[in-house]
């Protein structure tokens, strides 16, 4: 079995597990939605203050979205033994660990994307804007799972894991926060976002090449 078959059935067993527990995905997509939802019926009606606030509020509640659920990224795996056995496969552990993240952020990122126009469209977006805001989740969001994966491999097996990996990944997740909402804010104000989106794919680049190894690290120090 070449390495390329065995990262296909990886992928695939993650997809599977993950979409067995379907209740931490709909409680995701819930939180997600109802934040979002909630902040037009707290601030008022008011339609400039709105398009000003909308993908700021959009970025901060998916980014809160995808830290709900990087408490099961490697706990259920921990538990029963299964991190061992990837580190006896016969392919790198960086692998394998990229494909974790890839599941990830196929079930829990990649429905809020898809979500995001439909959301800003409370906000009064405009198409143009939502499409700006949607491109920008589409780069930043698997940056959040990347860093997320080191956070949550990092306080593997500890008490509390939750609040640690939020104090963890929470200043990581800043620069990614800043150019997401900023891509999105500079078309609601006529100005080319190429600039921020061309940063957020920087950071995807630099996340998708060192993440998987740092992950990989913590979870040898985690299993020692």
């Amino acid at each position: 079995m070449n390495t390329l078959a065995i990262l296909r059935w990886l992928l695939w067993r993650e997809l599977m597990l993950t979409l067995r527990r379907r209740s931490d995905l709909v409680a995701v997509l819930f939180f997600f939605v109802i934040s979002v939802s909630l902040f037009p019926l707290g601030v008022g009606a008011e339609p400039s203050l709105l398009r000003v606030m909308g993908p700021g509020v959009l970025w901060v509640a998916a980014l809160l979205s995808v830290m709900l659920s990087l408490g099961r990224l490697f706990a259920a795996d921990f538990a029963d033994g299964t991190l061992e056995q990837l580190l006896l496969m016969p392919v790198p552990l960086a692998l394998a660990v990229s494909v974790k993240i890839m599941a990830h952020w196929l079930v829990f990122g990649l429905p809020l994307v898809l979500l995001a126009p439909l959301l800003g469209l409370q906000f009064g977006l405009s198409w143009q804007e939502a499409g700006v805001l949607t491109f920008s989740l589409l780069l930043g969001t698997p940056s959040l799972s990347l860093i997320g994966a080191i956070g949550a491999a990092l306080t593997l097996g500890v008490r509390g894991a939750g609040v640690l990996v939020a104090l963890l990944v929470l200043p990581l997740y800043v620069p990614v926060l800043i150019f997401g909402a900023g891509a999105a804010a500079a078309s609601a104000a006529d100005i080319s976002p190429q600039g921020a989106l061309s940063l957020l794919g920087a950071l995807l680049v630099l996340g998708t090449a060192f993440g998987p190894y740092a992950t990989a690290a913590a979870l040898r120090i985690a299993l020692d």
